[in-house]
């Protein structure tokens, strides 16, 4: 390695990507005698909010004299498929970098959407290997993170996971070294196709900066909470309804703290109120913080693996016509 070699890790508030850095860090700096910088990103919520963590490592007798946002990594990794949809993810990504996305499609599915030819893309099932060993998904990252960057020895890497976890919680240590292995094993991978529009590429520099920013930090984009789409927030699971064993009694919806259960009236009335019917879920508004699951009486909702589009499929939207049929599908 002559120069520095860039990492970002893009995540959510949940998923261990700061803890992630600071474990690369500590490898590359303790166990390979490499020169090394990490610091995150992320506001002020602990969970469910974008978190961008950056990692830059170069040769032990070089300095790093940058604390600057990495704008053209080396290596992305996505934490959560969902972040894809955002082009600040891959923005910076350049012909010969790694691409690494939890997700159970295929590689080949996942290059089709970079927007730059030539990225090595890995597809791994993170959360997968994390659920099979009850463990979290930023120690699964970090097995196909120490397969796809160069620079980093597994065997660093491994003892840097053994050394975080030793300290307050020896009881996980093999069970996450467990999980590194599976990721640092098993994935997919391919080379991202160049894209049929070259000009299409996302810029590597942020829109605003403290050069371009607004007189006063105001901020000129209009948000729209009803456009706004929160299952990036949803961390691999999401509630399923089963209407067929729904009483309707409307718990659900009394402790969902973002109103996207989808009710339609029964045109009867119960003591005297209109009766309602649940008809199923907004997924574009549902966090995954499955308290509806817990506190269902029937166990007419469910936690499910969120894979592929299952999301779109089951969706029911809250807003316009809606498809009732669909919510009625269960698994």
């Amino acid at each position: 390695m002559n120069g520095s070699y860039e990492m970002r890790l893009e995540s959510i508030g949940g998923l261990g990507a700061h803890l992630a850095g600071q474990i690369l860090a500590e490898a590359a700096v303790l166990g390979m005698g490499l020169n090394g910088a990490h610091f995150s990103s992320y506001g002020s919520e602990k969970k469910g909010t974008p978190v961008k963590s950056y990692v830059r490592l170069c040769p032990g007798d070089r300095e790093i004299r940058t604390t600057s946002p990495v704008r053209e990594p080396d290596l992305v990794a996505v934490f959560h498929e969902a972040l894809l949809s955002d082009p600040s993810v891959t923005a910076g990504l350049k012909p010969g970098a790694a691409l690494i996305v939890n997700t159970t499609a295929p590689a080949a599915e996942i290059a089709a959407r970079v927007p730059v030819g030539g990225v090595r893309v890995i597809a791994v099932d993170a959360t997968g290997a994390a659920v099979a060993e009850k463990t979290r998904v930023n120690t699964a990252m970090l097995g196909a993170v120490a397969q796809a960057a160069p620079v980093l020895e597994a065997g660093a890497v491994r003892q840097a996971i053994r050394n975080t976890f030793q300290r307050k919680y020896p009881h996980l240590v093999e069970a996450n070294l467990r999980t590194f292995d599976r990721c640092f094993h098993h994935f997919d991978e391919c080379l991202s196709p160049e894209p049929a529009d070259a000009g299409s590429r996302p810029a590597s520099e942020p829109v605003v900066g403290y050069r371009t920013a607004p007189a006063g930090g105001i901020l000129p984009t209009p948000g729209n909470t009803i456009a706004k789409n929160m299952g990036i927030s949803r961390q691999g699971f999401l509630p399923v309804l089963h209407r067929e064993l729904c009483a309707d009694c409307g718990i659900c919806d009394l402790v969902c703290p973002d109103f996207c259960l989808v009710w339609e009236p029964t045109g009867r009335t119960v003591n005297g109120y209109p009766g309602v019917r649940l008809v199923g879920i907004d997924y574009q508004y549902c966090k995954g913080c499955l308290h509806c699951v817990q506190e269902c009486p029937t166990g007419a909702l469910t936690k499910e693996r969120e894979i592929g589009d299952i999301a779109g499929r089951l969706r029911v939207p809250l807003f316009g016509s809606r498809p009732v049929a669909v919510a009625a599908e269960g698994r």
